[in-house]
């Protein structure tokens, strides 16, 4: 069986940090790069940054860059998304998915996880 799961999601503070983490099972890992989406109330899904099979090549859109760092550990089947200096426009719900495509956009998702909400508030 297939699952991608999202963990580390909470409510905190603009300015402080969270890391999100993806853990995969039932599939060949190795093989797909893994993309950050997110979704905010009333808004469409939007990227937020992707990491190839290897590792070797990272994506970040331009709302995230210099504050969200993507990695992976292929031998734990694991990606996580660190994110500093959080603002309240980072407010959604994350979710992680896995692509064939590198870098991955919704459409070549293969595998979405449930997602995990991200509050970003005062």
């Amino acid at each position: 069986q297939v699952q991608l799961v999202e963990s580390g999601g909470g409510s905190v503070q603009p300015g402080d940090s969270l890391r999100l983490s993806c853990a995969a099972s039932g599939f060949i890992w190795d093989y797909y790069a893994i993309g950050w989406f997110r979704q905010a109330p009333g808004k469409e899904r939007e990227f937020v940054a992707a990491i190839s099979w290897s590792g070797n090549s990272t994506k970040s859109a331009d709302s995230v860059k210099g504050r969200f760092v993507i990695s992976r550990d292929n031998a734990k089947n694991m990606v996580w998304l660190q994110m500093i200096s959080l603002k309240p426009e980072d407010t959604a719900v994350y979710f992680c998915a896995a692509s064939s495509w590198y870098p991955p956009v919704e459409s070549t998702c293969d595998y979405w996880g449930q997602g995990t909400q991200v509050t970003v508030s005062s």
